[in-house]
């Protein structure tokens, strides 16, 4: 199920971004998890993965996208991913944005997979690499 995330979802939601994402931002997602930004988990008997999402009607800003490690490569993301999309389409978002590391190629496969395409490069975006904004008309 997909779902907005509660607050009761923050321990382990701060778990899944330690241990998912190279650069956590923990700040971001105390402060999301009550709004303005979206927070969208999928619960699977358990919180496995969740989506933090700026908006900028008519842009959505995907800042966080993270899927538990032992979770990973079983379909969640993708499943995830495409109820996002469908949650900004029904709101009337018309683009999607996000960052990636330049040399992250399991991560630009995936967010590929949905249509993203590259739109710039920003050097040094990273602590140790280039960045990559991609983006998804909606």
């Amino acid at each position: 199920m997909i779902r907005e995330a509660r607050s009761a979802d923050q321990r382990r939601l701060e778990a899944i971004q330690t241990t998912a994402l190279d650069e956590p931002w923990p700040e971001l997602l105390e402060v999301a998890v009550d709004g303005p930004p979206l927070v969208l988990v999928l619960d699977d008997g358990g919180v496995v993965a969740y989506a933090l999402v700026v908006p900028d009607h008519p842009v959505a800003y995907l800042a966080e996208f993270a899927v538990a490690p032992p979770a990973q490569g079983r379909g969640y993301g993708t499943r995830l991913m495409d109820g996002l999309l469908d949650r900004l389409r029904s709101r009337g978002f018309e683009t999607v944005r996000l960052t990636a590391r330049e040399d992250d190629e399991r991560a630009r496969g995936f967010y590929e997979t949905f249509e993203f395409a590259v739109a710039d490069r920003i050097e040094g975006h990273y602590d140790d690499g280039d960045g990559v904004v991609l983006t998804l008309t909606l």
